[in-house]
């Protein structure tokens, strides 16, 4: 099953880029004999100013068709990581090509959008910027990747 996050915005080089770039391919490494990958990452850019609705729009243009979709959300489910790791696992299982992750903005998600969403997803009740979301998430398929492995990253 192939992954995707659809991000708005450009993440500039630094740390969270390096983050993001090493769990990306540790994911990708673990994941393939798992079924699961590659992950890839689209960026998008309003430039037209179209707030929340004409993010939306770009980041429905960067996911595959029929994909899953999973939208990260304040207001989303709270899952454990082994939890977040069978749902990947049971999206793969039910015999889904693709599962795309969108993270929105400064101003979250258009709601028409997240209504949309087969899954919300949310890192709990705090509110954490937009490019430390993609270094959480690229993490946490990394660690999923693993527990569905067997490897001792994931230490519960």
């Amino acid at each position: 099953m192939r992954v995707a996050i659809a991000a708005v915005g450009r993440q500039k080089g630094g740390p969270d880029r390096a983050l993001v770039e090493d769990y990306q391919a540790r994911f990708d490494r673990t994941g393939r004999a798992l079924g699961l990958g590659p992950l890839t990452i689209t960026e998008v850019d309003d430039r037209k100013g179209g707030g929340p609705a004409g993010e939306a729009a770009l980041l429905r243009r960067a996911v595959p068709e029929g994909a899953a979709l999973c939208a990260l959300d304040e207001r989303g489910t709270v899952m454990s990581s082994p939890d977040f790791a069978a749902w990947l696992a049971k999206l793969r299982d039910e015999g889904r090509q693709d599962v795309a992750f969108l993270i929105g903005g400064a101003d979250g998600i258009d709601p028409a959008l997240r209504a949309e969403a087969d899954q919300r997803l949310s890192f709990g009740a705090m509110v954490w910027p937009h490019m430390l979301a993609r270094v959480m998430l690229t993490e946490q398929l990394y660690r999923a990747a693993g527990i569905l492995a067997g490897t001792p990253y994931h230490r519960a």
